[in-house]
């Protein structure tokens, strides 16, 4: 079962598959929806899968002014409260992760549980050189862009100048920020990610109920690479009834 539903002012374009418990998933900066294609199509016999598009991206026009975290997490909860069964399972991906992070910071009622895929909570965890590599956008991100966007091809030079301001200062969560979000919370990241593993690993010790899965021979399109290992790993981490573990160190009984 699917479906697809048009944005209007201060709604998300979005489309549905499958049935089950509410999966959100958030997409990349610079993209929308279709890059989460092949996980989409590993969790559907399990979840009720939706995948709204960010405003700028997609199929979700552009608003006046910049375009930030905070702004793009609160359209993020308006979209949950309206069109979702909270409290949801959520994950995001990259910029994604960014967004799906604040909104599990200012509305932890809405996240029944969090996946943090290829992403930073500070904008310091991206390994040296990324941002500076965004002025060189491949042609193939345009034409997608184009071929669906209502603002038109000449309109994702804006979006891209647009997200090159965020990044610059944007995300900026410390570690008590990350402390204090009591859920469930899975770092996935590859071996050769853009985002830096001493980040992801500060992140994980820093999250209270944190969860760690790095992998092998995966670059930053982790997700799309092994969609298959990446849904496994989400949905073991998503088990009610995981066995403990024979030798926990910070998962041990009285900790």
């Amino acid at each position: 079962m699917s479906e697809d539903k048009t944005g209007r002012a201060g709604r998300l374009w979005s489309s549905a598959r499958g049935n089950g418990p509410h999966f959100v998933l958030l997409h990349p900066g610079g993209t929308d929806s279709r890059a989460l294609g092949p996980l989409v199509a590993e969790l559907t016999d399990r979840y009720r899968v939706i995948t709204p598009d960010q405003r700028g991206h997609g199929r979700t026009p552009d608003r006046e002014g910049p375009l930030s975290y905070a702004a793009m997490a609160e359209d993020t909860i308006a979209f949950l409260d309206a069109e979702a069964e909270a409290p949801v399972h959520l994950l995001g991906y990259s910029d994604g992760a960014v967004i799906a992070l604040t909104v599990a910071v200012r509305r932890p009622d809405l996240v029944r549980d969090l996946v943090v895929a290829a992403g930073v909570h500070h904008h310091d965890g991206w390994e040296p050189g990324v941002l500076e590599g965004e002025a060189e956008v491949p042609v193939f991100m345009v034409d997608a862009y184009a071929g669906v966007s209502p603002d038109g091809r000449e309109h994702y030079g804006q979006v891209v100048e647009k997200l090159r301001q965020m990044h610059a200062g944007e995300p900026a969560f410390t570690d008590t920020d990350l402390a204090g979000l009591d859920l469930p919370v899975l770092v996935l990241v590859g071996d050769d990610d853009e985002v830096r593993l001493e980040h992801a690993v500060a992140m994980y010790r820093a999250l209270p109920r944190g969860e760690l899965a790095v992998v092998p021979h995966a670059s930053h399109g982790v997700l799309v690479e092994k969609p298959q290992l990446c849904a496994r790993l989400i949905t073991d981490f998503h088990a009610a009834d995981k066995p403990a573990t024979f030798a926990p160190r910070r998962r041990r009984p009285g900790r």
